[in-house]
């Protein structure tokens, strides 16, 4: 198939994480047969694991606990983590942690490093991303923030009401968008703070039930803030600057997430031909009947295509630019492309696609949110459209209006 030009040191990555998988986290998978839980010495297991495979948080400065590899190379690596829901646990390169653990690096103080960052890198703590607000708040149109953080001599108080935070019932920190200033713009006036759980005033409302619940634990919670004091110091980068801070995460969150799932689509295809080439129907294997071939040929070609555009992405964040355009055409096409993948597997599985013996059943519960978490199909889309259509010069494009006069 397709030969991507990732650095040898990224190749090298991605063969160790690629044998920590087949050796170590395949082999646990089980643990998760029939919806039982893993435990958390299954994953401080996985994760030691990880370590002597010298894989685990190769995202995350040495500085800080991590392996300090560049974003471009570290790509295959969660891809090969992808191929398992145990995979990004295990190498902890999962979400939400990992996009939390990029800002914090990113803006936070030495303070804040040493206080959050670093005991996320270990392991020791969970984080929750507060962001999305029920009913008339922030959701695709996050310009739609109801949260505010008032002044209060030497503190914020944050008062608000958020749900869908991913980790939230386990986290130990909750990342909290709000608003800052009310006589400006949200882009201008929101801001990003450090809210531990435990403060006063923070109420775990609940764990949303939803589709694609697994076995790892993440959750989706439903919290309010009221009257939650925090000390300026727990204000994350900038006053005001909440918007392009967020932003941050989101692109490089957004592309690791596609190499996550395609790892995910990847590994469901080569269960289907796996099975295809065993199973036998009116007179031959699965495997030799023609629709079924080209169809698993049509869903690795799409999922090679997804691969190039996230590469394509991180190569321009490398190079300096946000690439929005670029993170939304391979959030859009990845989701859709990894949810064909898994949905063929299943169906050419049978039986055996929608049992809990094999992967593939928590693949496609797990697959559809893809979709719509880290900004829904048409939000990008309209991203997309939003650049296409910017710069429309009505008199370039009238000849080509004239078609057949």
């Amino acid at each position: 198939m397709i030969s991507f030009e990732d650095s040898e040191a990224a190749e090298e990555l991605a063969d160790r994480a690629t044998r920590l998988m087949e050796e170590v986290v395949l082999p646990r998978e089980r643990e998760l047969a029939g919806g039982m839980g893993v435990s958390d010495s299954t994953v401080r297991e996985l994760r030691e694991a990880a370590r002597e495979y010298d894989v685990y948080a190769p995202q995350i400065g040495e500085e800080h606990g991590g392996m300090g590899y560049d974003f471009r190379d570290v790509l295959p690596t969660f891809e090969a983590a992808g191929r398992s829901l145990l995979g990004p646990v295990a190498m902890r390169v999962d979400a939400p942690d990992e996009g939390n653990m990029h800002l914090l690096e990113m803006h936070g103080t030495q303070l804040q490093q040493e206080q959050y960052l670093e005991p996320l890198v270990e392991g020791e703590s969970k984080s929750g991303f507060a962001m999305t607000e029920p009913l008339q708040g922030a959701g695709s149109d996050p310009k739609m923030i109801q949260t505010t953080a008032t002044r209060d001599g030497d503190d914020w108080i944050v008062d608000g009401h958020k749900w869908w935070t991913t980790q939230g019932i386990e986290a130990d920190v909750l990342l909290v968008f709000a608003r800052t200033d009310p006589d400006v713009h949200p882009y201008e006036g929101c801001s990003v703070f450090l809210v531990p759980a435990a403060a006063d005033g923070v109420e775990v409302v609940r764990d949303i039930p939803h589709l694609g619940g697994n076995s790892i634990g993440t959750g989706h919670a439903e919290i309010r803030f009221d009257h939650v004091r925090v000390p300026e110091e727990h204000l994350l980068g900038e006053e005001g600057e909440g918007f392009t801070h967020v932003q941050e995460r989101l692109g490089p969150a957004r592309l690791t997430h596609c190499m996550r799932f395609s790892g995910m689509a990847e590994r469901a295809l080569s269960i289907a031909r796996a099975y295809l080439a065993e199973r036998e129907a009116f007179g031959t294997t699965l495997a030799e009947k023609q629709h079924a071939r080209f169809e698993i040929a049509e869903r690795e070609t799409e999922v090679q295509a997804a691969r190039a555009l996230v590469r394509a992405a991180a190569d321009a964040i490398a190079a300096g630019s946000e690439a929005r355009t670029e993170v939304s055409a391979s959030k859009v096409f990845a989701a859709r492309a990894t949810g064909r993948a898994i949905d063929t597997a299943v169906q050419y599985c049978g039986a055996n696609g929608i049992g809990r013996d094999l992967p593939l059943a928590d693949f496609y519960e797990t697959v559809r949110t893809f979709r719509i978490v880290d900004g829904a199909d048409e939000v990008h889309l309209r991203t997309i459209a939003r650049e296409l259509f910017a710069d429309v010069d009505e008199a370039e494009l009238e000849p080509l209006l004239r078609y057949g006069e």
